[in-house]
């Protein structure tokens, strides 16, 4: 299983040429940013270190956790379904994303039930929070991401590097989606 904890986040860029190593880069800004997310209940004494670190968290959350699983679940998934061979390897398939999905609905509730914390840390009327809520979601996102690091990413990339034209088409993919779209001038 991958230990998160010594790795460092880089800029998240997209790497056409091997598509699947761009989520375990999200991976390891998301568990960075939970690091971070930690500090803020040792920091409850210093109001401005923990709206800082609230702040952050609310940015980061409401951008790349939500964009990560929607990149996963509309463009991963999909792709490593429609390669997977039929039989076992797709019912394999199924059943891994099926589990994923329903761990990133109960993360996105975990998320939900910390936010009013953090938007009370932000306007300076918490002191304390709930260690629980935090705890819930520090340790559903490890196990999640352990577990897609271990099993389902390492699946997906020899199912799409059957075909390089399979694993090329998600590296188009999400380059597109990471492109900045600008209004075109008529």
């Amino acid at each position: 299983m991958p230990q998160f904890e010594n790795m460092t986040a880089e800029h998240y860029q997209v790497d056409t040429d091997l598509p699947i190593s761009n989520f375990s880069h999200c991976h390891i800004g998301i568990l960075n940013h939970l690091d971070r997310l930690t500090e803020l209940l040792h920091v409850m004494g210093d109001a401005d270190a923990a709206k800082k670190i609230a702040q952050e968290a609310l940015a980061y959350f409401h951008l790349g956790m939500k964009a990560h699983h929607q990149e996963e679940e509309l463009e991963l998934f999909p792709a490593v379904r429609n390669s997977a061979a039929p039989g076992e390897e797709r019912k394999q398939v199924d059943h891994l994303i099926e589990n994923l999905t329903q761990e990133h609905r109960a993360m996105e509730s975990a998320w939900m039930a910390i936010e009013p914390a953090l938007k009370d840390v932000i306007k300076g009327r918490a002191t304390t929070l709930d260690h629980v809520h935090f705890q819930i979601l520090i340790n559903r996102y490890k196990a999640h991401a352990s577990s897609e690091e271990a099993v389902f990413l390492p699946l997906a990339e020899k199912i799409l590097g059957r075909n390089s034209n399979h694993m090329a088409a998600l590296g188009l993919s999400l380059h597109m989606r990471h492109v900045p779209h600008f209004p075109s001038h008529i």
